[in-house]
């Protein structure tokens, strides 16, 4: 009996790794408005109900006024997912989605510039 029990959790723990696990979505920023904006992002949905933004050690921008990350949908910025000012213009950053952003809602991340209202750079979510 404990072999059948043990069988049947190696079994389920391989489907789980295999077909269960939600992939964490993540895209790969292209410049906009003439910037070059470049390198990849991805999110992470903690444990606890909470989400972050992260921002990868490739990550780079090649400069603007008042640049902001947030989430975006079908090619349009959504000011309501604002994460915040862009912390660096390269390398890894991490950002916490606040909890009256629903992720699932959206599919980009943009990088924006508040100044211009014009997005710098844009990676679809995957």
């Amino acid at each position: 009996m404990k072999f059948l029990v043990n069988a049947v959790l190696a079994l389920s723990l391989t489907v789980l790794a295999t077909f269960g696990a939600a992939a964490e979505p993540s895209g790969s920023f292209i410049g906009k408005s003439d910037h070059i904006t470049a390198g990849n992002v991805s999110i992470v949905k903690n444990a606890d109900g909470t989400a972050t933004v992260t921002l990868d050690e490739n990550f780079s921008l090649d400069g603007a006024p008042d640049p902001r990350v947030a989430f975006g949908k079908d090619g349009s910025y959504a000011p309501e997912a604002d994460l915040g000012e862009l912390k660096n213009l390269n390398g890894k950053q991490v950002y916490t989605v606040p909890a009256s952003v629903n992720i699932d809602d959206y599919n980009e991340i943009y990088i924006w510039c508040l100044k211009f209202s014009v997005p710098l750079g844009v990676a679809a979510l995957n």
